[in-house]
């Protein structure tokens, strides 16, 4: 990518915030779930994340900065789209931590289609669909059995949930169904001291972007920021909804859109 996108490589200082805990991160081979798997490795968290088989030297990297943090990495090649490879890598998180402290369900699918609603073939809603919810809510079903009190669950949504781009059609729909989800379940939770809470980010410069975007040139102009955001810019949002800072902090869809206002 031109330019590269920012992790936080040069920039990111911790300061112990999220120091012994356990991590799972989906989609953390790059962009925000990179991002988010180095600012917690530097804030003291051990973490596993998730990535794709063609992602392999990417996850390898990603691997490389949460252990020269001196935190513990484990990648998983997992394609969530499937239940069952949820369960496992929920199974293999817990093998190798013990519990889960954080849950980040970030992994994400998006296909522009400008043409509209007749050019998205069930193939790809199908992707979509699975990618951004089903998986979010198995390895949330199945995390939980392992999540104490003051653990957390943070999802991405994204300002498509509530300015959806036409040519954005499917994925604004998953983003929407992922703040009631987060919502409703945060409610289901409380009483067990669990928090759920998602970030809605704007315009990210992601590898996301050039490979599901036509035409790049223009992208991000169109926030009030008049930028895209770096990953690294989205990472201390998680950071916080993570620590013991957002302790009475449920429910809350943090919005980092560069200005856009949002409900």
């Amino acid at each position: 990518m031109d330019p590269p996108p920012d992790h936080g490589e040069d920039s990111y200082r911790g300061s112990g915030r999220l120091e012994g805990r356990k991590a799972v991160i989906t989609g953390g081979d790059s962009g925000i779930g990179r991002a988010v798997a180095l600012a917690f490795a530097r804030e003291g968290a051990d973490v596993l994340f998730t990535h794709l088989d063609e992602e392999e030297s990417d996850a390898r990297e990603t691997a490389r900065l949460v252990e020269d943090a001196g935190r513990k990495a484990v990648a998983v090649s997992c394609d969530i789209r499937e239940e069952g490879n949820c369960r496992a890598l929920i199974d293999r998180a817990v093998a190798e931590f013990g519990r889960i402290d954080v849950l980040v369900n970030n992994a994400a699918y998006q296909m522009a289609q400008p043409d509209g609603i007749e050019a998205i073939t069930t193939e790809q809603f199908d992707r979509v669909m699975r990618t951004n919810l089903y998986g979010m809510f198995w390895l949330t079903k199945f995390a939980l059995p392992h999540m104490t009190r003051g653990a957390s669950v943070i999802n991405s949504t994204s300002v498509q949930a509530y300015q959806p781009s036409p040519h954005l059609l499917d994925y604004a729909m998953t983003k929407g169904a992922i703040v009631t989800f987060t919502q409703g379940l945060a409610q289901m939770v409380a009483e067990r001291g669990i928090r759920v809470n998602a970030v809605a980010p704007g315009p990210v410069w992601t590898p996301l972007i050039p490979a599901t975007l036509p035409d790049t040139a223009e992208f991000g102009k169109q926030s009030p920021l008049g930028r895209p955001a770096q990953p690294a810019e989205l990472a201390p949002a998680y950071v916080y909804l993570a620590s013991q800072e957002a302790s009475y902090i449920t429910a809350e869809i943090l919005n980092a859109t560069g200005g856009t206002p949002l409900p």
